[in-house]
């Protein structure tokens, strides 16, 4: 809040439209970096302070992170290292609320660097998780609005009042620090999910290549002298077991890279990766999209990931000459839709022969986000995989 701006009474219309507005701002969050700035900026535009931070504890009486609202970039620098739990920090962690008229006066206060703003009033609220802190967080030098004269006010300090609502606020910042963790934690265990179903998939393919590509080296190696049409026919062997090989590493690679989904969504992602891999196959690979909007993230996350199965199955199994992506709206649905004109299967027969071709994970992606995965195809007449979901 800046100077000159009025505080807001928490009973008021307005001061409860304001504690929604703050609640919703930190449930719309998902990364723990996220929650913990939208915390803050939210806490010190709610009380009225000049000055708001955040400090997540560590194990070792310091903070694994401290975030500020109210100082500028260059002054954060010049204040030095982040600091240590000691003084009214401390008290904060283990003795609870802490409001002071003057921070400075207090016999637990331990000064602070030359850089540091000068602080007065102050009040700090732990957020906790059941006996667990999560974080402290504190503000300092409550701003109060001008005299109807249209004199500067007299600086008052933070009230009972202030105090009961930054307790309410650290109770729903605990909710939303908590599932921002839990989804973080969630996101790791899919992306090791991810590499070790793609370390499975290098060892039964590229490895098994890789093998044959020595034996067959060696073979021509042997025939060199002795039988030098049959070693033209090996080494011709050897290049083709070299090129799938390539093509193997390269589709693995692709696919472990980051999805930007945050940054550019996922029109943006699919239309980037297609591109690479149009280059890096000799197949024909397009992609379309019309009047999709921003879906949720776990949404767009689990159309990506389908997409990449689909692809990675026509180019690998399908050989095809053209594979289209197509991503477009269907009444109130996203649809994604992955064409492609090579040889085609028996969807029933692939699972009855146990080589599911990522059909089950692809059925389990779209189930999981509220939708439906179908898949057509036929020996010899290629095949279509369309998933929707809804939010189109």
């Amino acid at each position: 809040m800046t100077e000159g701006t009025a505080t807001r009474t928490p009973r008021s219309p307005a001061g409860l439209a304001a504690v929604s507005d703050a609640l919703l701002a930190m449930s719309r969050r998902l990364e723990v970096g996220d929650v913990l700035k939208t915390i803050v900026s939210r806490a010190r535009e709610l009380l009225g302070a000049r000055y708001a931070a955040l400090g997540v504890p560590d194990h070792c009486g310091g903070f694994a992170r401290f975030v500020v609202d109210g100082v500028d970039e260059r002054t954060w620098k010049a204040i030095g290292p982040l600091p240590r739990q000691h003084g009214i920090l401390a008290a904060m962690l283990h003795e609870g609320p802490q409001r002071l008229d003057d921070v400075r006066a207090d016999p637990r206060f331990e000064g602070w660097p030359d850089a540091h703003p000068e602080m007065t009033d102050f009040l700090g609220m732990p957020i906790r998780d059941g006996e667990e802190i999560l974080g402290a967080l504190y503000l300092a030098n409550k701003e109060s609005a001008p005299e109807e004269s249209g004199g500067p006010a007299p600086r008052r300090g933070f009230t009972e009042e202030d105090e009961e609502l930054l307790s309410l606020f650290a109770q729903h910042a605990a909710i939303a620090l908590t599932n921002a963790r839990l989804y973080e934690r969630s996101r790791e265990l899919t992306i090791a999910e991810e590499r070790s179903r793609l370390a499975h998939e290098l060892h039964d393919a590229v490895s098994q290549k890789l093998f044959s590509l020595r034996l067959t080296a060696q073979a021509a190696a042997a025939l060199v002298d002795r039988a030098p049409s049959r070693a033209r026919d090996a080494l011709g062997e050897v290049a083709a077991l070299a090129a799938e090989a390539a093509e193997e590493l390269r589709a693995a690679v692709i696919e472990l890279r980051p999805a930007a989904l945050d940054e550019d969504g996922l029109v943006a992602t699919l239309r980037s990766q297609v591109q690479v891999l149009d280059r890096a196959h000799s197949a024909r690979v397009t992609f379309t999209s019309h009047d999709v909007r921003a879906l949720p993230a776990p949404q767009e996350a689990a159309l990506l990931r389908v997409a990449q199965e689909a692809l990675h199955n026509a180019l690998r199994h399908g050989h095809p000459r053209h594979v289209d992506v197509a991503l477009e709206r269907r009444g109130p649905r996203a649809v994604l839709r992955i064409t492609d004109d090579g040889r085609g299967f028996e969807p029933e027969g692939v699972l009855k022969a146990g080589r599911h071709l990522g059909l089950v994970s692809m059925r389990d992606r779209a189930t999981g986000v509220g939708g439906s995965l179908t898949v057509s195809s036929a020996p010899g007449k290629g095949a279509v995989v369309e998933m929707e979901v809804p939010g189109g």
